[in-house]
């Protein structure tokens, strides 16, 4: 079985002419089937990027980036984005604040095709914790946690096999986040789902994964198994002073 996610040699650049500037460096990584990876590293280390660059959000690339297989080329198909979905780190701005819950849902499960909108919408909410009592509500009736929820059902709405996580906690609050991190390993085992996740918090993704890639200024410095992470094994110093700074965290 080939892996869900293949980057190998990643480069991407953001600007131009006098102001390009290299935000990924020859970044190599894969995601097996079913398993859940991080992307670890402080603000600005090119983790987001990454996602960026796979879901098309980033043109500047070079490199082979496959997903399940099939290299990437400049254009994302409509297939892509049935296999492919993301959900960001800002549940508000990625919700548009005059669409319904309904409205967002419904307009995503008929751009991909589907028929039954109305069981299918009702099926999300209960697949995220919600229930149709929140379908006729708009984002400013909703809590942080709520908006995430939604947010990731509409990411869910496609069907899709591969969700990439971009921060989807760290702009909510502490009490919600472990609600919405446990939610998303119930859907991966429930759905077979593969996770790309984007986070500076290691035990964030101590939580969620079994691999991660320790990203600085746009480089891979290490990429870990999280039981070694757990156990305080690293082959690179700056894993160690990013263990260490989480260290009452992570165990």
């Amino acid at each position: 079985m080939s892996d869900a996610i293949s980057i190998q040699n990643l480069n991407v650049w953001f600007g131009e002419h006098h102001d390009l500037f290299q935000a990924v460096k020859n970044a190599s990584l894969t995601v097996a089937t079913g398993a859940s990876f991080g992307l670890v590293g402080e603000s600005g280390s090119g983790k987001s990027t990454i996602l960026r660059a796979l879901t098309g959000l980033a043109p500047q690339w070079e490199g082979q980036m496959s997903i399940n297989g099939t290299d990437l080329t400049h254009k994302r198909d409509k297939q892509f984005y049935k296999t492919v979905q993301m959900v960001f780190q800002d549940p508000y701005a990625s919700l548009h604040p005059r669409q319904s819950v309904d409205q967002v849902l419904s307009e995503t499960l008929h751009l991909h095709g589907f028929k039954d909108i109305d069981n299918r919408v009702n099926k999300l909410l209960l697949d995220v914790g919600l229930g149709p009592a929140f379908r006729f509500r708009y984002p400013h009736q909703l809590s942080g946690g709520q908006r995430q929820r939604i947010a990731i059902a509409r990411a869910l709405a496609a069907e899709p096999k591969i969700l990439l996580l971009d921060e989807p906690t760290s702009a909510l609050d502490v009490s919600v986040q472990a609600e919405i991190l446990n939610l998303l390993c119930d859907l991966r085992a429930e759905h077979g789902l593969t996770y790309l996740m984007v986070s500076h918090d290691l035990a964030v993704v101590a939580h969620m994964c079994e691999r991660a890639a320790v990203m600085r200024n746009g480089e891979i410095v290490e990429i870990i198994e999280v039981a070694d992470m757990r156990a305080g094994k690293t082959t690179h110093d700056y894993t160690a002073q990013l263990l260490h700074a989480s260290a009452n965290r992570v165990a």
